[in-house]
């Protein structure tokens, strides 16, 4: 699993023109789930989320996302599971069967909430716009593979 992660002042998903997830303080998290990727590799990717200190504090980055009241919106972006190793154009070999995807995009965005943060959602496999305003930029890169960070 991939995820892209985002400090952000805020952001929003909209589908059609309509905004169907907002938060103000937090993350914006873009989750590619990959062939091989199960319930270990979202525990890990949900704890790690939770527990990143990331915020300012005593120090630039002293806080995670409940010291501050941060929220997340979690979108899917099987992109990030593309390869662009050969020829023009990318390769999505790598990426998770859509049913597969969805499941265990929706089994992160559940287990964020079940460690207590508040959580939004884009709309899977739905052509999005997002917007946000980065805060730093702060981005990271959170890779798990058989549960383990990698």
């Amino acid at each position: 699993m991939k995820t892209v992660l985002q400090r952000v002042k805020r952001a929003e998903v909209r589908v059609d023109g309509e905004v169907v997830g907002r938060i103000a303080k937090g993350v914006l998290l873009l989750v590619a789930v990959e062939r091989g990727d199960g319930p270990a590799d979202v525990r890990q990717t949900a704890r790690k989320i939770a527990s990143l200190r990331i915020f300012p504090g005593d120090t630039p980055m002293d806080r995670n996302l409940s010291d501050v009241g941060g929220a997340c919106l979690v979108v899917s972006q099987f992109t990030i599971a593309g390869s662009v190793k050969k020829g023009r154009r990318p390769s999505f070999d790598k990426a998770a069967a859509p049913d597969e995807a969805r499941a265990l995009y929706e089994s992160l965005a559940s287990e964020l909430r079940d460690l207590g943060l508040p959580v939004e959602t884009g709309r899977f496999a739905a052509m999005m716009e997002v917007d946000l305003i980065n805060d730093g930029p702060v981005t990271l890169l959170i890779i798990t593979k058989g549960g383990a960070l990698i």
